[in-house]
């Protein structure tokens, strides 16, 4: 299984755009998810309503070319800080 796959499977959906709405646009970042957990936008809901939480934590804001860029409350996630999945 491959790091990305663990992510996906196992973390929260806010956790997971924090992270890879930096990296991957979009629709790649919802056929990521769809792909490897499609429960995930079910339980959580949808990915524009996490990019939405986001945005208004101060967490991500709007970038260029499909991305977002970090906010000015943006931390790492615990996945990321505890190295979990290296």
């Amino acid at each position: 299984m491959s790091t990305v796959e663990m992510i996906v499977k196992n973390e929260s959906l806010d956790d997971i755009v924090t992270v890879f709405a930096l990296l991957k646009p979009t629709p790649h970042l919802d056929m990521m998810i769809r792909s490897h957990n499609p429960e995930l936008l079910r339980e959580y809901g949808s990915l524009e309503g996490a990019y939405a939480r986001l945005i208004k934590a101060g967490v991500l804001a709007n970038g260029e070319n499909g991305l977002a860029r970090k906010g000015p409350n943006w931390k790492a996630p615990a996945y990321m800080t505890e190295k979990r999945y290296v």
